[in-house]
Order: C-alpha cells, then structure tokens, then sequence
C-alpha cells in the first residue's frame, strides 16, 4: 500500500487537508452521490473545503492509471492550475491524494476551496421558464475566452460550470469536474460547436447563444446557429437513444452475474479512450 500526496501551499495547513481525507467517508456534507464519484464540503477554520472522492477504478484501469496515466484527481489538480493561470475561473485548487495497493490506483481525491451560493448553467436554464438572458450572454463570452484560449473542456456540461454573482448585472463563472480538459493551440468552429451541444437544445436558448458568439467570432450568426443547432440536436437524440439502449439490456441481462461487468465496458473504454 502507497500513496501521493500534494499540497498546495495555502491558509489551511497540509494536516488539516490530510485529516479531512482521511475522515472523508465519516464527516462532511454530501453534496453529490453519484454513481462513480462523491463530493463533499467540510467546514475548516470557518471557511469551507470541497473534496471530490473518485470511484476506484475497474481492474484494467487501476493499472492504467497507476502506470501509464495520470488519475483523474492529479489531473484535476493540474488543469486548475493551468485554467487559473490562462484567467478563466475555477475554485481554487488545495491538493490532490492518490492510494495505490498491488493491483494499482485504489482510491483518490481532489481538494478545491467550496464556492456558496453558486448556482450552476443547469440551475440557469431550468429554475426558470424564461432564462436571464443578461446571464446566458455573459455565460457564452465566457465560453468564447475557453476557445480562444485553446482550453477544450469536453465536459462542458450544465452542471460543470459555477455561476457567482459579483456586482449587479455582473457575473463570474467558475469551471468544475476538470478532469477531462484538453489544451490545444486553436480550436476550429466544428470543434467549438462541438463543445456547446450539450449545453441545451431549446431552440431559443441557443439563438441567444450564437447571437452572443458570433459578435466575438468572425462567422455569421446563422453560420453558428445553424451548426450549433444541428450538433445540439444530434447530441440530444443519441443522448437518448443510448439511455433507451441501456434500460433495454438492463431487462434483458439483469439475472446474469456477468450484467454489471458488461454494462461497464461502454464507460470503461470511453475512459481509456478519451480520458
């Protein structure tokens, strides 16, 4: 049994960080349960601590990424740094702890400071029926600077992205779940739409969306549309089509021992492959 352990210099001491790992399964506030990962703030010198406890890893992957990559709470860490450093807004990274035993990665975590009161897109675009518009254009200059500075986000997701009110009519966007970044030198038009389509598939949303980029953007507003709307809707239908797909070989397969194994494969060679 091994274990990496890198602390950032900060307010909180490294022993403090170090505690608040090793109790994580006992204390905090549970933010998000999900199927692979939690996450979870603790309340540490009166400031709040957001920790982000990964899934161990299936067999394959365990010696993956002890061996071969880097896991996906260093490189959450890493990515931070690299976003901060390039302006664009994410919580200020802490630290990062990575457990191996014989087999490979056991468990890992990503330590940030927590943000209060700091809704996410998806809280924007469905807490209401009519979206503050002023937000969504604020929102998609900000995803404008993303590609503008190469910083493809292949989570760009509703949830992914913090919004913090600063001043009246004036927001701050903070980026989260940063494992899956790629930085490129330049990113094309495909490659940016690509990047929205999962953001939302209201038509209107997405017309306030391509109106706002195309003022920064050297395309045409119906260029962008057009593209954006073609790639959000795509998305939207295999989004579904999967999830139909899924449920479906759930019936069939659930009686076999073998089911949780190969309902695994799709999110197993994703990983490899894309992250």
């Amino acid at each position: 049994m091994g274990f990496t352990f890198f602390y950032k210099p900060s307010r909180f001491t490294k022993t403090d960080i170090y505690s608040l790992i090793e109790n994580f399964d006992t204390d905090g506030k549970l933010i998000e349960d999900g199927s692979r990962n939690q996450v979870k703030f603790f309340k540490l010198d009166n400031e709040l601590v957001n920790i982000k406890s990964f899934k161990i890893p299936v067999f394959i992957n365990r010696i993956i990424y002890h061996y071969f990559k880097k896991s996906k709470a260093r490189r959450s860490f890493e990515h931070a740094e690299i976003l901060l450093k390039k302006g664009i807004g994410t919580p200020q990274p802490i630290a990062f702890y990575e457990e191996y035993s014989s087999l490979g990665l056991n468990r890992s975590y990503y330590v940030s400071e927590h943000l209060e009161n700091a809704p996410t897109f998806y809280d924007l675009i469905t807490m209401c029926r009519s979206p503050d518009e002023n937000i969504l254009r604020q929102f998609t200059h900000f995803s404008f600077l993303l590609h503008e500075n190469g910083i493809d986000f292949l989570d760009h997701s509703r949830g992914n992205t913090l919004i913090k009110k600063i001043s009246e009519g004036k927001y701050s966007f903070y980026l989260v779940d940063l494992n899956r970044i790629r930085f490129r030198k330049s990113l094309s038009l495909q490659r940016r739409m690509k990047n929205l389509q999962r953001l939302s598939s209201d038509k209107e949303i997405i017309r306030i969306m391509s109106n706002e980029y195309a003022k920064w953007y050297n395309k045409s507003e119906e260029i962008i549309f057009n593209l954006l709307w073609q790639k959000a809707i795509t998305f939207e239908k295999r989004y579904h089509r999967r999830k139909r797909v899924t449920k479906k070989l759930k019936a069939v397969i659930r009686i076999s021992p073998l089911f949780w194994l190969l309902c695994d494969w799709p999110g197993l060679i994703e990983s490899i492959l894309f992250t």
